[in-house]
């Protein structure tokens, strides 16, 4: 399955959320005042947020004045080109050694987001290890091993209750004597006590910089799609603990809210990097605005 098909497939819900009703609003409308008003019903129903959908009409309104749009199939392919644009962001090419640190909060999908990534790098011919530096949530480091088994990468981990820190500057030091491509790092996942997650973020912010400083560093959210617009505010309040590169959104084949990802581009100007689109192993691809915007239209 390609990667068009594969997000086609994993926005099966978002689509029959959105597709069909779009569809009916360009077939011949006269663009007015009802055709805005149903225009911002539908992305709003969508999960895309008010913020995000009052952007997107007004550049559409803009640009239908400006091209002199007459027909609802030059209407339909000028919103495309909108909505895309709204979330098209130019992301650097990764150089190596790379290190990746995965942030979010508790049973998002974090550890399995990792042992997807892990696979991704594999499979792409680089060498990768695992940090398991959620030493705070039982059992987290058992389920970093069993994805690392399955993507056949190392683990670094301590015991329950350790430095994050610390393992992350085993890790580190495993790589560099390995001449590993890419670290990737769990983290914790509790808000509850922000004081003690930052402190613990801050520290292995500290041991990457001053172990690897020529690294490749880039900090990652993982959110889950189902959560819809509540997903907001986990991004907000990881991205004042540590600053964010972008989002991982998991589990978007899961829900029909996919607008989510207009509403964190609008309110957060945060790419989204990489999109879970099952639950297999090889089951995450990297995010591109247009095949996504292509699969909700079509």
């Amino acid at each position: 399955m390609g990667i068009f098909s594969k997000i086609a497939q994993a926005l099966k819900k978002t689509k029959e959320n959105f597709s069909k009703k779009m569809y009916a609003l360009f077939a011949g409308r006269a663009l007015d005042d009802d055709f805005y008003d149903e225009l911002e019903a539908i992305l709003i129903g969508a999960d895309v947020g008010v913020t995000a959908a009052e952007q997107i009409i007004e550049d559409f309104r803009d640009a239908c004045y400006r091209e002199k749009v007459k027909t609802p199939e030059q209407g339909r392919d000028l919103l495309k080109r909108i909505m895309t644009d709204a979330i098209d962001y130019e992301i650097a090419p990764y150089e190596y050694p790379l290190v990746i640190l995965v942030a979010g909060v508790n049973g998002v999908g974090k550890t399995t987001a990792l042992g997807k990534l892990a696979k991704y790098f594999t499979t792409k011919g680089k060498s990768v290890v695992m940090a398991a530096a959620d030493t705070f949530r039982a059992a987290a480091a058992e389920q970093l091993e069993v994805w690392g088994e399955r993507a056949g990468v190392r683990v670094i981990r301590h015991e329950e209750g350790s430095d994050p820190a610390a393992v992350v500057y085993d890790a580190i030091a495993s790589a560099k004597a390995k001449n590993t491509d890419v670290v990737l790092i769990d983290t914790a996942g509790r808000l509850q006590n922000k004081k003690n997650l930052m402190n613990e973020l801050a520290k292995i912010n500290k041991v990457v910089g001053r172990e690897y400083p020529d690294c490749d560093y880039r900090t990652y959210i993982v959110i889950d799609a189902t959560t819809g617009q509540n997903a907001l505010s986990q991004v907000e309040a990881f991205d004042e603990i540590i600053d964010m590169d972008g989002i991982i959104l998991n589990k978007l084949d899961g829900t029909a809210k996919g607008g989510v990802v207009f509403a964190i581009s609008a309110e957060r100007e945060l790419p989204v990097v990489f999109v879970g689109v099952g639950e297999g192993i090889d089951d995450l691809e990297e995010f591109d605005a247009e095949s996504f915007i292509d699969a909700l239209f079509e």
